[in-house]
């Protein structure tokens, strides 16, 4: 283990490496009933087959984040991504399913192309010191925000847009218990705070169950939290290779507009959680990079290109490997531990299924809360640009719901101001180039083609 991934190096040991692997799981299992429950309802997919595609895909490209980069992230089908290929592509749009999976499958292997050519590295190391603190931080809320949705903490007002949710249901109230519980245990330095603080409250949600608080409504989306076998441990076949290159020719201008907003999409929530976690877990060198970038892209590339083979959206870095980061995972041990699980899950899925969003919605906040601090060391007193540029990405993330609108966002502000200010030496290459990325996606808006 020491030989393969540098603990004493990297200041953790086996012990740590292992809760943080589990952690980061847990945080993330959601998504193991999230994405049968979305692509399992486009013709030739069942959800039996989106959840074996789901948890292979996530094992392969997390075992490759280990090996390529040793780094402690865990990567799956990535949120938003996932409703945008069932809802927009496959439903709004007519797309059959298996012209989307090959858009998937391009979009991957142009990613792969873009790492090895260094772009993508060179746009993860050349963002101003400022503009990745921001990103962090943006990233802090912006995860916050979703734990309190999936929480019912956060809810839809149409007058405001958000409002507070129902202060007597039992998933507001054990979430909040949650937290609590997490900020106890992390006070007292209890090793695995946050996962012992994701296992407390399903605990205390099971008794509410059991006690009638809890009611089960599976037509409104409310399940039981205590696991059931009733159906086995019966595996269904994921979907494999179901690719159509024919409808390309036929329709290259729609092929082309689905396949770089996937590509556009992802590479930069990939940018932006590796920089996110990165530098909350202490990973970049002093330089502010990220050494062994371009293996970490590598696996994310890898990752998109099996999980297109496996019948799944988007395989991408989740932002949720910062709960196992904050949890002490430093390298990739902690992702292979994380991989197995999801291969586990795969027979055990009754298990990992029955651990509800309110019970990981406190560890998310508390990584938020973790991820936020980074805010502290944004130079809000200096040049204009790396201070406008840096508010941009924090706030854009979490109101617009996307971490690539904050990079985004933040990336053209600064960019701007560079320029008005005559401080154009500043820009770097790949700034420039990001610009006119972002410039081309802004076109395409506004003409309503994406």
């Amino acid at each position: 283990m020491e030989k393969l991934f540098k603990l004493k190096e990297n200041g953790t040991d086996v012990k740590t490496e292992v809760i943080a692997g589990i952690t980061t799981f847990l945080a993330m299992a959601y998504i193991l009933a999230v994405n049968p429950a979305q692509l399992g309802t486009i013709p030739g997919a069942t959800p039996g087959a989106i959840l074996t595609g789901t948890a292979l895909s996530a094992a392969i490209a997390t075992l490759c984040m280990a090996f390529f980069a040793n780094y402690p992230v865990a990567l799956a089908s990535g949120m938003g991504l996932n409703a945008f290929f069932a809802f927009t592509v496959c439903g709004a749009m007519g797309i059959p399913y298996s012209v989307a999976l090959t858009s998937i499958l391009i979009e991957g292997v142009i990613f792969a192309l873009l790492s090895l050519c260094k772009f993508r590295e060179a746009l993860i190391n050349q963002i101003p010191a400022n503009l990745k603190f921001g990103i962090t931080a943006g990233i802090g809320l912006f995860i916050t925000i979703i734990a309190m949705i999936n929480a019912g903490i956060v809810i839809n007002n149409d007058a405001t847009l958000v409002g507070i949710g129902d202060f007597g249901s039992p998933q507001f109230v054990l979430s909040i218990v949650g937290l609590l519980v997490i900020g106890v245990l992390h006070h007292f330095k209890v090793p695995g705070s946050i996962l012992l603080g994701i296992l407390i409250t399903w605990v205390f949600g099971i008794f509410a169950e059991l006690g009638g608080w809890y009611v089960v409504d599976i037509e409104n989306g409310v399940y039981s939290l205590i696991p059931s076998f009733s159906n086995g441990f019966n595996i269904e076949a994921p979907v494999f290779c179901n690719f159509d290159f024919s409808y390309i020719t036929a329709n290259i201008s729609t092929f082309l507009v689905v396949m770089f907003t996937f590509l556009y999409t992802d590479i930069f929530d990939t940018v932006g959680t590796l920089i996110g976690v990165a530098e909350k877990g202490n990973l970049l060198n002093e330089k502010g990079e990220l050494p062994n970038a371009t293996g970490a892209l590598m696996a994310d590339a890898v990752g998109t290109c099996v999980g297109a083979a496996l019948g799944v959206s988007t395989v991408t870095s989740y932002v949720e490997s910062s709960a196992g980061v904050s949890a002490g995972g430093r390298t990739g041990l902690a992702s292979v531990v994380t991989a197995l699980l999801f291969l586990v899950s795969i027979v055990f899925s009754p298990i990992f299924l029955a651990i509800p969003s309110f019970a990981t919605a406190p560890a998310m906040m508390f990584v938020g809360l973790l991820m936020l601090s980074s805010i502290k060391n944004v130079d809000f007193d200096g040049d204009i640009a790396d201070t406008l540029g840096a508010f941009a990405a924090i706030v854009f993330m979490p109101l617009t719901y996307s971490i690539a609108n904050g990079i985004m966002f933040g990336m053209l502000t600064w960019v701007i101001l560079k320029v008005i200010t005559g401080k154009v030496k500043d820009v770097k290459p790949v700034m420039w180039v990001t610009t006119a990325l972002f410039a081309i996606y802004f076109v395409l808006k506004f003409m309503g083609i994406m």
